[in-house]
């Protein structure tokens, strides 16, 4: 689900146990490399919105971040709210799992409104 689009970037929800957001360039670059300077610079403003809305929201234990590229070969951040009582922590989502998460988060549509506020005021 896209939660946030201009016309550069979009912002998409990964469903999952913990708070996991993707930040996408319109452009399907290659690598982070290919990306304009000028565009580069406005992926971390768009990731550090992200990041402090999700740290003020959720208060996690860790925000972690990852751009690995291997299945969808197109530049894309990953932004993710970790806390030790989800069922992966401290490996990552995509490593083993450790035991059934106990997680008692606050709605997630208020946390995207607020992302999306943040990123429409950049």
């Amino acid at each position: 689900m896209i939660i946030y689009e201009d016309d550069e970037f979009y912002v998409e929800n990964e469903k999952s146990e913990i708070p996991w957001l993707k930040i996408f360039t319109k452009e399907p670059y290659r690598e982070l490399g290919d990306v304009p300077k000028d565009l580069r610079v406005k992926i971390w403003e768009v990731y550090d919105a992200i990041e402090d809305e999700m740290r003020a929201y959720y208060n996690p234990k860790k925000i972690n971040m990852a751009s690995f590229a291997n299945m969808l070969p197109r530049v894309h951040i990953h932004v993710m709210a970790r806390f030790e009582e989800d069922s992966y922590f401290p490996n990552p989502m995509w490593g083993e799992k450790l035991r059934v998460a106990k997680l008692n988060l606050p709605d997630e549509e208020k946390f995207f409104k607020k992302v999306k506020e943040a990123l429409q005021n950049r």
